[in-house]
């Protein structure tokens, strides 16, 4: 049983907000939508819950077809970045409120709320206002709304982009818990790849309102089907260089020259973009084998326990920005020169077209 969207489509006047999206989650899973801001993510839940109906394609929820069916005739639920609850009802008659609005008995009403109330951790604040609450636990009382329903699709557009960091990490450790704990469909959109990464499951990635992957959220990360897939899925961005695989050399447009080694010895000759994540560019030689890259320092930025240090290399187009993610402190001055390195079994290679053609040789180097 699954929610399956075929070949869906949402134009709103002359803009096209979601291109030809087929897509099929299962039920009991966990599925991230992974995007920047106007992906398309929300547009995607609003056509998987019924508050909008697609401009062409179907969409199924066990075999049946709910196109165009609104959303009050289905069974969703829907959490939002601005959590939403009654101020002048306790928690246990926020959770409760769906379903004194379908009449259930009071007895099963009871039991409900008491039983999202242990998932989520709230059975010391059912008596009070959400005005006596922390973010994080109004946040959780909103959750638990939507879980009392008991329904089949449950979608979290960005319920944790409004909390504080504290707060984030500790909802990010417990969602996932709470999920494995119902047979709902679970659809999560975040901005940040740390979430999808932390949140698991599946992940589906969204540029223009087009998907370009879906699978479990580890594959899509580690091997990214394009170029467009791997930026979407690199915080901070996908550093990317152009080079050239000529027999047994590669010229990187830095002037670096290599002989073949690692990402590069299974592609033939030809154009081809590198990309490697922030954590994959090195002060030190990282092997052997290391690709040395003349750079100029633009900024470090120190967080505490790691430094983000931005450097400048020279290219036949001008000068070329790539981010180094360090353990540590490196308190480097704007225009230091030094040498960066590239391992190249952590490259990622895409040809002209932007498709993978070679992904990082070492296990778990993504």
């Amino acid at each position: 049983m699954a929610l399956i969207l075929e070949n869906v489509r949402r134009d709103a006047g002359a803009e096209r907000h979601i291109r030809d999206v087929s897509l099929t989650l299962e039920r009991g899973t966990l599925n991230v939508l992974l995007g920047p801001t106007l992906s398309g993510k929300t547009s995607l839940m609003r056509l998987m819950a019924g508050l909008d109906a697609p401009s062409e394609g179907r969409v199924l929820m066990d075999g049946r077809d709910l196109t165009g069916v609104p959303v009050q005739r289905r069974n969703v639920a829907m959490v939002y970045q601005q959590f939403i609850n009654y101020p002048t009802l306790t928690v246990f008659e926020n959770i409760a409120s769906p379903l004194r609005v379908a009449r259930l008995p009071a007895t099963e009403i009871e039991a409900r709320v008491s039983e999202a109330a242990a998932l989520l951790r709230l059975e010391p604040y059912l008596g009070r206002l959400p005005l006596e609450l922390s973010g994080g636990q109004q946040q959780r009382t909103a959750i638990a709304r939507a879980l009392v329903k008991r329904a089949e699709l449950v979608l979290l557009d960005e319920p944790l982009a409004n909390l504080d960091y504290k707060l984030r990490e500790e909802l990010r450790e417990e969602l996932p818990r709470i999920f494995a704990a119902s047979g709902a469909i679970f659809v999560y959109a975040t901005t940040e790849p740390s979430e999808a990464l932390l949140l698991g499951g599946c992940t589906a990635a969204l540029a223009q309102g087009r998907l370009t992957q879906f699978g479990p959220t580890p594959e899509v990360y580690r091997r990214p089907q394009d170029l467009t897939t791997a930026r979407i899925f690199s915080d901070p961005p996908l550093n990317e260089l152009a080079c050239s695989k000529d027999g047994g050399l590669v010229v990187l447009d830095t002037g670096a020259r290599h002989a073949v080694t690692g990402a590069f010895a299974g592609v033939p000759d030809g154009r081809y973009v590198v990309g490697f994540r922030a954590h994959h560019l090195f002060l030190e030689p990282p092997g052997p084998d290391a690709i040395a890259l003349a750079a100029t320092v633009s900024v470090a930025e120190i967080t505490g326990s790691e430094s983000f240090v931005h450097v400048d290399v020279r290219t036949p187009q001008g000068e070329r920005r790539l981010v180094a993610q360090l353990p540590g402190v490196h308190r480097l001055e704007p225009t230091t020169a030094l040498t960066v390195h590239l391992d190249p079994q952590r490259l990622f290679l895409f040809d002209a077209e932007g498709r993978l053609a070679a992904a990082p040789t070492i296990a778990r180097a993504a």
